[in-house]
């Protein structure tokens, strides 16, 4: 293959013309045994290259303790690609939004106390620098400079929504030079002047981010760069969910004349997302506009190809205006992946949370109540406990600031849930003899953009009771990593408990997990997590895809956190989100 290069408003490969017509599929969103199915449907709909972000926490969970293997096998993902005759564009951050948890960058970077991201801050760039010195050797000889698929990498992304160090934009360029990147750098912001100017480097090629209006767009950004190619690099073409609202969808043919028009201008573009996939475990991310809002596990994003691998009308849409610009591929497209319905599941083991947090979690001790990063916790659930004297009638309890939901216990009673979107205070009674007052804390997503995303999870503050801030606590992470320390009985019993039950399967196939009269928690198939479920919607059930399960046995273990009706799930052969 050849370097990528630009003469005026082209884009060449070697001396052949070309056109970027990509779209974005995440590795990390897909399992690995779909990421030829998943490819095979790009190239069949006309596109040459795919788009993917490199999620930083999935490969560093641990600082200096760097994962490539599994959903995290970026090289695999790139050389799949490769053997189907695909491009790739890599978006390394080390910042990637893409409602993702804290836009890709690792929590344990909140446990310094002075952290600044996104910025020349020195401990930030040294952990920067310890990452893209694990990441780019492993990029470095799949670029297309030496025969390899790799023909553009990004600088941070979208920063110029964010902020405007641009010496910081310059240390991320000199580095990925440094490191050996040959191909084309660029940066992609969305097209206003605020972003461009503060997102951009001069002698880096700039792309911009829309969903409409193409013509409105480019011209923005032909004011800034009026000498080369137009790119959208992520040309939005359906749009993401927060729990309690409707789910997103956009008209397929308004999709298609959009792309038309970018076709017609001689525009190349990226379609974010192509495929969307899935937030697996509890790598949502959430939005902080007026209030705080968690993105749903679903990244089916109103995308081309859907969250299980389906074609859509809009799939078909784009297809057929590719092909009336001659964009046409001779790609078999793979066969359909079998939907399964296994029908009814009963979870008639129980173990109860407050029995099982020794085994779970490890125990600290504070004399405040401090958040989860503090304790070397990525996500999950925190536990905070302490004695309160007696007697204390009618006492207003309040915590400053719980990030993102709690829910609060006497004596192991439970008195209600205080949340970060809707500020409040509970009434409590401290009988005379005293109580044990929990705190169970639910890291739901920490914000992936804009001004909020220094997130961090659990008592951020203190708690108050009638205004007097309560000291010494018992602080118990529950991060729910593995499970296989449950002790289970078949005394099913109240929330919030882990709800376990097998069921039989005879032919593997992907299948949709729904949780009628169920309220709010995480689902655990074979040990791996799926995600959480929420009944405020939109999504219904959740994506189960085939190679999770295996022939025989399962397990499946609910963690409910509120109460349910009846201790049974259905997987059934259809989505529902809503």
């Amino acid at each position: 293959m050849d370097k990528l290069t630009m003469d005026g408003s082209h884009f060449y490969l070697g001396d052949k013309e070309f056109r970027i017509l990509s779209g974005a599929i995440h590795y990390f969103r897909v399992v690995p045994e779909y990421w030829r199915d998943r490819l095979l449907k790009l190239k069949a709909c006309g596109l040459n290259t795919v788009e993917t972000y490199v999620a930083w926490n999935v490969h560093e969970p641990q600082p200096g303790m760097f994962n490539f293997s599994g959903l995290a096998d970026l090289e695999k993902f790139i050389q799949t690609a490769a053997e189907l005759g695909l491009y790739v564009i890599v978006r390394p951050g080390p910042y990637i939004c893409s409602e993702w948890d804290l836009g890709g960058l690792p929590a344990w970077l909140l446990k310094d106390p002075a952290m600044r991201l996104r910025c020349s801050y020195e401990p930030y760039l040294e952990a920067v620098d310890r990452f893209f010195d694990e990441l780019i050797p492993r990029l470095i000889p799949l670029q297309s400079t030496q025969k390899g698929p790799i023909i553009a990498v990004q600088v941070e992304n979208e920063y110029g929504s964010y902020g405007n160090d641009g010496q910081y934009l310059a240390y991320l360029r000199d580095g990925l030079v440094r490191r050996g990147i040959e191909v084309p750098l660029f940066t992609s912001d969305g097209a206003t002047d605020w972003m461009l100017q503060g997102g951009t480097l001069p002698d880096v090629f700039m792309t911009a981010n829309f969903g409409s209006r193409p013509r409105d767009n480019f011209q923005k950004l032909l004011e800034y760069q009026p000498d080369k190619p137009l790119v959208c690099m992520e040309f939005w073409n359906g749009w993401f969910d927060h729990w309690g609202e409707q789910h997103h969808t956009r008209d397929p043919q308004d999709v298609a004349d959009t792309v038309g028009e970018m076709l017609e201008m001689g525009a190349s573009f990226n379609f974010y997302m192509f495929h969307g996939g899935t937030n697996f475990g509890f790598y949502n991310g959430a939005n902080h506009g007026e209030k705080y809002e968690p993105t749903i596990t679903s990244y089916d994003d109103d995308a081309l190809v859907s969250e299980s691998g389906d074609l859509t009308l809009k799939y078909h849409a784009v297809r057929q205006v590719l092909a009336e610009f001659g964009y046409v591929s001779d790609t078999e497209m793979p066969k359909p992946i079998k939907k399964k319905n296994y029908g009814k599941v009963e979870l008639g083991d129980y173990c109860s949370l407050f029995e099982s947090t020794a085994a779970l979690g490890k125990k600290w001790t504070s004399v405040y109540p401090q958040p989860m990063e503090m304790f070397d916790q990525n996500h999950g659930f925190i536990l905070y406990r302490t004695r309160i004297t007696g007697p204390r009638p009618n006492s207003t309890l309040e915590i400053k600031d719980v990030h993102d939901r709690a829910y609060v216990f006497l004596d192991q009673e439970f008195k209600g849930i205080l949340m970060r979107s809707e500020p409040g205070h509970l009434v409590v009674d401290i009988p005379p003899e005293g109580a044990t007052l929990d705190i169970l804390v639910e890291n739901m997503g920490r914000v992936n953009y804009g001004p909020h995303l220094h997130d961090r999870k659990g008592i951020t503050h203190g708690v108050l009771l009638q205004g007097q801030f309560l000291y010494h606590w018992d602080i118990l992470t529950l991060p729910l990593d593995t499970l296989d320390v449950l002790s289970f009985s078949s005394d099913a019993s109240t929330a919030p408990g882990f709800f376990r039950g097998t069921f039989s399967v005879e032919e593997v196939g992907d299948t949709f997990l729904a949780l009628p009269g169920w309220t709010k928690g995480v689902c655990f198939l074979n040990g791996f997590n799926l995600g959480r479920y929420w009944n405020i919607g939109p999504q219904r059930t959740l994506y189960i895809p085939g190679p999770l399960l295996r022939k025989g046995e399962n397990e499946l273990i609910v963690f409910e956190l509120e109460g349910m009706e009846t201790p049974i799930v259905e997987l059934r052969d259809e989505p529902d989100l809503g």
